[in-house]
Protein backbone atom coordinates (compact mmCIF):
# COMPACT_ATOMS: atom_id res chain seq x y z
CA UNK A 1 0.00 0.00 0.00
CA UNK A 2 1.46 3.62 -0.74
CA UNK A 3 1.89 5.90 2.25
CA UNK A 4 -0.94 7.96 0.82
CA UNK A 5 -2.97 5.58 1.66
CA UNK A 6 -1.78 4.59 4.53
CA UNK A 7 -3.35 5.91 8.01
CA UNK A 8 -5.82 7.69 6.59
CA UNK A 9 -8.90 7.75 8.89
CA UNK A 10 -10.80 10.29 7.33
CA UNK A 11 -13.47 10.66 9.77
CA UNK A 12 -10.72 11.27 12.52
CA UNK A 13 -10.83 14.80 13.81
CA UNK A 14 -7.34 16.62 12.90
CA UNK A 15 -4.86 17.55 15.46
CA UNK A 16 -4.18 20.93 13.18
CA UNK A 17 -6.73 22.72 12.58
CA UNK A 18 -7.68 25.59 10.40
CA UNK A 19 -9.32 28.07 13.27
CA UNK A 20 -5.77 27.55 15.52
CA UNK A 21 -3.65 28.68 12.50
CA UNK A 22 -6.03 31.69 12.03
CA UNK A 23 -5.90 32.50 15.50
CA UNK A 24 -2.27 32.70 15.89
CA UNK A 25 -1.85 35.11 12.57
CA UNK A 26 -4.24 37.61 13.65
CA UNK A 27 -2.34 37.62 17.20
CA UNK A 28 1.06 37.77 15.73
CA UNK A 29 -0.09 40.47 13.30
CA UNK A 30 -2.53 42.37 15.33
CA UNK A 31 -5.74 42.44 13.33
CA UNK A 32 -8.89 42.07 14.63
CA UNK A 33 -11.34 38.61 14.50
CA UNK A 34 -13.83 39.63 11.64
CA UNK A 35 -15.87 37.40 9.29
CA UNK A 36 -15.05 37.31 5.38
CA UNK A 37 -17.99 37.26 3.05
CA UNK A 38 -20.64 34.40 3.35
CA UNK A 39 -19.90 33.62 -0.21
CA UNK A 40 -16.29 33.66 -1.76
CA UNK A 41 -14.56 32.26 -4.73
CA UNK A 42 -11.33 30.78 -5.63
CA UNK A 43 -9.72 32.42 -9.17
CA UNK A 44 -6.48 30.00 -9.42
CA UNK A 45 -5.92 31.66 -12.61
CA UNK A 46 -5.64 35.40 -10.79
CA UNK A 47 -7.76 36.96 -13.83
CA UNK A 48 -10.57 37.56 -12.13
CA UNK A 49 -8.54 39.62 -9.62
CA UNK A 50 -6.49 41.35 -12.01
CA UNK A 51 -9.28 42.24 -13.71
CA UNK A 52 -11.39 43.57 -10.73
CA UNK A 53 -8.50 45.56 -8.96
CA UNK A 54 -7.26 47.11 -12.62
CA UNK A 55 -11.13 48.57 -12.84
CA UNK A 56 -10.96 49.99 -9.34
CA UNK A 57 -13.42 47.13 -8.19
CA UNK A 58 -12.08 45.32 -5.70
CA UNK A 59 -11.05 46.30 -2.54
CA UNK A 60 -8.19 44.53 0.54
CA UNK A 61 -9.53 42.74 3.32
CA UNK A 62 -6.78 43.98 5.72
CA UNK A 63 -8.17 41.55 8.66
CA UNK A 64 -7.68 38.34 6.73
CA UNK A 65 -5.01 36.91 8.63
CA UNK A 66 -4.00 34.25 5.91
CA UNK A 67 -0.28 33.91 5.71
CA UNK A 68 -0.02 32.90 1.90
CA UNK A 69 -3.13 34.71 0.23
CA UNK A 70 -4.82 38.12 0.01
CA UNK A 71 -8.92 38.65 -0.01
CA UNK A 72 -10.08 41.09 -1.38
CA UNK A 73 -13.81 41.75 -1.77
CA UNK A 74 -16.18 43.34 -4.51
CA UNK A 75 -19.89 43.21 -5.28
CA UNK A 76 -21.44 41.16 -7.68
CA UNK A 77 -25.06 40.29 -7.95
CA UNK A 78 -26.27 42.66 -4.78
CA UNK A 79 -24.08 41.21 -2.57
CA UNK A 80 -20.49 41.67 -1.34
CA UNK A 81 -18.25 38.64 -2.43
CA UNK A 82 -14.84 37.85 -1.23
CA UNK A 83 -12.48 36.45 -3.86
CA UNK A 84 -8.32 35.02 -3.52
CA UNK A 85 -6.43 34.63 -7.21
CA UNK A 86 -3.94 32.46 -7.78
CA UNK A 87 -4.59 29.41 -4.85
CA UNK A 88 -3.38 26.60 -7.56
CA UNK A 89 -3.50 22.88 -7.00
CA UNK A 90 -5.54 20.69 -5.09
CA UNK A 91 -3.40 21.08 -1.78
CA UNK A 92 -3.71 25.18 -1.76
CA UNK A 93 -6.78 25.20 -3.32
CA UNK A 94 -8.03 22.79 -0.05
CA UNK A 95 -5.81 24.71 2.60
CA UNK A 96 -7.67 28.62 1.56
CA UNK A 97 -11.04 26.80 1.70
CA UNK A 98 -10.46 25.61 4.70
CA UNK A 99 -9.27 29.26 6.25
CA UNK A 100 -12.18 30.52 4.43
CA UNK A 101 -15.03 28.33 6.03
CA UNK A 102 -13.12 28.82 9.06
CA UNK A 103 -13.92 32.74 8.71
CA UNK A 104 -17.30 32.51 7.69
CA UNK A 105 -17.65 31.95 4.50
CA UNK A 106 -21.06 29.54 3.38
CA UNK A 107 -20.50 28.47 -0.15
CA UNK A 108 -17.64 29.07 -2.10
CA UNK A 109 -17.45 28.93 -6.00
CA UNK A 110 -14.36 27.44 -7.43
CA UNK A 111 -13.45 28.87 -11.39
CA UNK A 112 -10.48 27.16 -12.80
CA UNK A 113 -8.81 26.86 -16.02
CA UNK A 114 -8.94 23.54 -17.51
CA UNK A 115 -7.58 21.78 -21.04
CA UNK A 116 -10.06 20.17 -23.11
CA UNK A 117 -10.22 16.12 -23.02
CA UNK A 118 -13.27 15.60 -24.74
CA UNK A 119 -14.07 18.06 -27.69
CA UNK A 120 -17.36 19.24 -26.68
CA UNK A 121 -17.46 22.35 -28.01
CA UNK A 122 -14.29 24.84 -29.64
CA UNK A 123 -12.69 26.49 -25.83
CA UNK A 124 -13.16 29.10 -24.61
CA UNK A 125 -16.26 27.16 -22.55
CA UNK A 126 -17.07 26.25 -18.94
CA UNK A 127 -18.11 23.49 -17.60
CA UNK A 128 -20.23 22.78 -14.14
CA UNK A 129 -18.07 19.89 -12.69
CA UNK A 130 -20.42 16.94 -11.30
CA UNK A 131 -17.89 15.03 -9.81
CA UNK A 132 -13.86 14.83 -10.60
CA UNK A 133 -11.50 11.92 -11.02
CA UNK A 134 -9.11 11.70 -7.78
CA UNK A 135 -5.69 11.69 -9.83
CA UNK A 136 -4.61 14.09 -6.98
CA UNK A 137 -3.35 13.63 -3.34
CA UNK A 138 -5.20 15.97 -1.01
CA UNK A 139 -8.43 14.05 -1.74
CA UNK A 140 -7.25 10.93 0.24
CA UNK A 141 -6.66 12.62 3.49
CA UNK A 142 -10.77 14.12 3.45
CA UNK A 143 -12.49 10.62 2.06
CA UNK A 144 -12.09 7.13 1.92
CA UNK A 145 -9.81 5.60 -1.28
CA UNK A 146 -12.51 6.07 -4.25
CA UNK A 147 -12.41 6.74 -8.33
CA UNK A 148 -14.30 10.05 -7.67
CA UNK A 149 -15.14 12.86 -5.60
CA UNK A 150 -18.89 13.44 -6.10
CA UNK A 151 -20.41 17.17 -5.89
CA UNK A 152 -23.50 18.07 -4.05
CA UNK A 153 -26.21 17.56 -6.56
CA UNK A 154 -28.60 20.10 -5.39
CA UNK A 155 -25.26 23.21 -5.41
CA UNK A 156 -24.65 21.16 -8.96
CA UNK A 157 -28.45 21.52 -9.93
CA UNK A 158 -28.61 25.39 -8.86
CA UNK A 159 -25.73 26.68 -10.71
CA UNK A 160 -27.75 24.65 -13.79
CA UNK A 161 -30.70 26.50 -13.11
CA UNK A 162 -29.04 30.31 -12.61
CA UNK A 163 -27.10 30.08 -15.73
CA UNK A 164 -30.02 28.92 -17.37
CA UNK A 165 -31.86 32.04 -16.23
CA UNK A 166 -29.39 34.31 -16.66
CA UNK A 167 -30.07 32.91 -20.96
CA UNK A 168 -26.51 31.12 -21.33
CA UNK A 169 -26.35 27.12 -21.94
CA UNK A 170 -24.83 25.29 -18.69
CA UNK A 171 -22.64 22.05 -19.78
CA UNK A 172 -22.10 19.75 -16.84
CA UNK A 173 -19.82 16.71 -16.12
CA UNK A 174 -17.18 15.03 -14.83
CA UNK A 175 -13.19 16.40 -14.85
CA UNK A 176 -10.11 14.73 -14.41
CA UNK A 177 -8.30 16.05 -11.47
CA UNK A 178 -4.05 15.77 -11.73
CA UNK A 179 -1.39 17.09 -9.41
CA UNK A 180 1.29 17.05 -12.68
CA UNK A 181 -0.32 18.76 -15.79
CA UNK A 182 3.44 18.69 -17.66
CA UNK A 183 2.78 14.92 -17.00
CA UNK A 184 -0.62 14.94 -18.68
CA UNK A 185 0.68 11.74 -21.43
CA UNK A 186 -0.87 10.29 -24.38
CA UNK A 187 -2.06 7.17 -22.24
CA UNK A 188 -3.52 8.94 -19.25
CA UNK A 189 -4.75 11.86 -21.62
CA UNK A 190 -6.94 8.55 -23.58
CA UNK A 191 -7.64 6.99 -20.51
CA UNK A 192 -9.27 10.05 -18.89
CA UNK A 193 -11.24 10.19 -22.19
CA UNK A 194 -12.15 6.83 -22.13
CA UNK A 195 -13.51 7.30 -18.68
CA UNK A 196 -16.13 10.61 -20.20
CA UNK A 197 -13.82 13.46 -18.63
CA UNK A 198 -14.99 16.51 -20.38
CA UNK A 199 -11.55 18.19 -19.09
CA UNK A 200 -8.69 18.46 -16.78
CA UNK A 201 -7.72 20.93 -14.22
CA UNK A 202 -6.08 20.96 -10.75
CA UNK A 203 -8.58 21.45 -7.81
CA UNK A 204 -11.94 20.36 -8.09
CA UNK A 205 -11.60 16.37 -6.48
CA UNK A 206 -9.81 17.59 -3.75
CA UNK A 207 -12.34 20.46 -2.95
CA UNK A 208 -15.38 18.03 -3.61
CA UNK A 209 -13.79 15.64 -1.21
CA UNK A 210 -13.08 18.32 1.53
CA UNK A 211 -16.91 19.60 0.95
CA UNK A 212 -18.26 16.41 1.63
CA UNK A 213 -16.20 15.42 4.68
CA UNK A 214 -16.57 19.09 6.54
CA UNK A 215 -20.32 19.69 5.51
CA UNK A 216 -19.25 22.49 3.23
CA UNK A 217 -21.22 23.99 0.23
CA UNK A 218 -18.54 24.28 -2.62
CA UNK A 219 -19.17 24.36 -6.13
CA UNK A 220 -16.03 23.99 -9.01
CA UNK A 221 -16.45 25.86 -12.85
CA UNK A 222 -14.03 24.63 -15.22
CA UNK A 223 -13.13 27.17 -17.76
CA UNK A 224 -11.95 25.14 -20.58
CA UNK A 225 -9.40 27.37 -22.98
CA UNK A 226 -6.82 24.85 -24.06
CA UNK A 227 -6.14 21.47 -25.84
CA UNK A 228 -2.92 21.41 -23.76
CA UNK A 229 -0.82 23.16 -25.85
CA UNK A 230 -1.43 21.14 -28.86
CA UNK A 231 -2.56 23.57 -31.66
CA UNK A 232 -1.23 26.88 -32.11
CA UNK A 233 -2.96 30.08 -30.99
CA UNK A 234 -4.09 28.00 -27.56
CA UNK A 235 -5.27 29.27 -24.24
CA UNK A 236 -6.87 31.70 -25.21
CA UNK A 237 -9.78 32.59 -22.70
CA UNK A 238 -11.73 35.24 -24.70
CA UNK A 239 -12.46 39.15 -23.80
CA UNK A 240 -10.26 40.32 -21.30
CA UNK A 241 -8.78 37.35 -20.64
CA UNK A 242 -12.16 35.30 -20.16
CA UNK A 243 -13.49 38.11 -17.15
CA UNK A 244 -16.35 38.73 -19.23
CA UNK A 245 -18.06 35.83 -19.08
CA UNK A 246 -16.51 34.01 -15.94
CA UNK A 247 -18.13 36.96 -13.97
CA UNK A 248 -21.45 37.21 -15.92
CA UNK A 249 -21.49 33.61 -14.29
CA UNK A 250 -20.82 34.19 -11.03
CA UNK A 251 -23.45 37.03 -10.75
CA UNK A 252 -26.29 34.25 -12.36
CA UNK A 253 -24.93 31.63 -9.47
CA UNK A 254 -24.29 34.27 -6.43
CA UNK A 255 -27.93 35.69 -7.67
CA UNK A 256 -29.17 32.07 -6.74
CA UNK A 257 -26.86 31.14 -4.30
CA UNK A 258 -27.55 34.25 -2.09
CA UNK A 259 -31.24 33.38 -1.62
CA UNK A 260 -30.66 29.77 -0.52
CA UNK A 261 -28.12 31.00 1.63
CA UNK A 262 -29.00 34.23 2.56
CA UNK A 263 -32.62 35.02 2.87
CA UNK A 264 -33.75 39.30 2.89
CA UNK A 265 -29.92 40.02 2.41
CA UNK A 266 -29.24 43.58 1.65
CA UNK A 267 -28.07 44.38 -1.62
CA UNK A 268 -24.64 46.07 -1.55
Amino acid sequence: MPPILENKHSVAPSVFRASALLREARRQKGLAEAAVPSICVLDPDGDIVRHLRSTGQASRCETWPCYHTALDTFPLAGERVGIIGCAVGAPFAVLVAEELFASGCRFLLSVTSAGQISAVRPPPYFVVIDRALRDEGTSYHYAEAADYAEADPSWVALGCDAISEAGLEPLVGPTWTTDAPFRETADAIAAAKAKGMLAVEMEAAALYAFARASGSAVLCLAHVTNTMGQTQHDFEKGARDGTQEALALLAAIVSRAARRILPGSPAV
